[in-house]
């Protein structure tokens, strides 16, 4: 009997330990209430206490959260449907507010986000040309939309962490234009980046013909002035060997000159007092 009635005391007192407790993990965020009024929001992680019947504990997700909604249709300043998937990274921030809102119903969470989401792509997407939203101007468009998004879901008790557009689908009339746009676009860039090209090798070769041509009309002056002091040296070099013996010089002359005369022809039709023969007719006089 005594056994009995410490296991019925050990019992009460765990079921009054687990009414009058309850854990926070880190991944979480929790909200007292007393008689289903918020008492406490800020509760750290870890092992908490509550009066039973009066107090009660409910703990939401604290994580990053992905919103995958579904592909929306919005129009252009064109006029033009261009059909949109996105999805959206966001964190509950404001705990109580988050309750408050959406009663801790994270579907409902989603659901009010979603439409926060696509209406403001709508306005996005309706400020923008096909070819801006698809090509250029992506990137701020998603800024834009996280900044705007994080006013709204303020309101919400929610933060968005990130936006990112996953597909943008163009109707089938205009998605040739678009690209065709697109191309003319980077045929365009290219050519420019050709005639950059061209204009820059051009001026590298004239200015490699001109230093070229420098280079070569130095050269040739260089050669002039050494070929001209060569044949001063020369000359400077015959004049100081003749000087030492005029007549043997004239002498030499001479037989050069008649070897040049015979060495064709055993016939030489001359005056007999030609000076051609001065020195036929000395051996002669002789």
């Amino acid at each position: 009997m005594p056994g009995k009635i410490a296991l019925t005391v050990v019992g009460l007192l765990a079921v009054v330990v687990y009414f009058s407790t309850y854990i926070v993990d880190e991944r979480e965020k929790a909200l007292l209430f007393r008689l289903g009024e918020i008492v406490e929001s800020d509760i750290k992680p870890g092992l908490h206490f509550k009066y039973p019947l009066i107090n009660n504990a409910e703990v939401f997700d604290a994580r990053i959260l992905t919103l995958n909604a579904r592909p929306e249709s919005f129009l252009t300043v064109e006029k033009k449907n261009v059909t949109v998937d996105f999805f959206a990274k966001w964190r509950i921030r404001d705990v109580a507010q988050y309750y408050r809102a959406t009663r801790g119903d994270e579907r409902n969470a989603q659901s009010r986000l979603s439409q926060i989401m696509k209406d403001g792509l709508r306005n996005e997407f309706g400020k923008r040309t096909i070819q801006q939203a698809v090509s250029g101007e992506r990137s701020e468009i998603m800024n834009i939309l996280r900044g705007k998004a994080n006013e709204l879901a303020g309101q919400l008790g929610i933060e968005v962490v990130d936006v990112r557009v996953s597909r943008i689908d163009l109707p089938d009339d205009v998605s040739g234009a678009v690209y065709s746009r697109m191309r003319a676009e980077r045929n365009r860039v290219a050519r420019d980046f050709r005639a950059r090209g061209m204009e820059e090798a051009e001026r590298i070769r004239a200015k490699a013909d001109r230093e070229r041509t420098e280079i070569v009309a130095k050269a040739y002056r260089d050669a002039e002035k050494i070929r001209g002091d060569g044949d001063a040296q020369s000359a400077a070099t015959y004049a100081a060997a003749y000087s030492q013996d005029p007549e043997f010089y004239a002498f030499l002359r001479s037989i050069n000159a008649y070897e040049g005369a015979f060495g064709g022809t055993d016939t030489l039709v001359l005056e007999p007092d030609s000076e051609f023969f001065n020195y036929f007719g000395q051996q002669g006089g002789n």
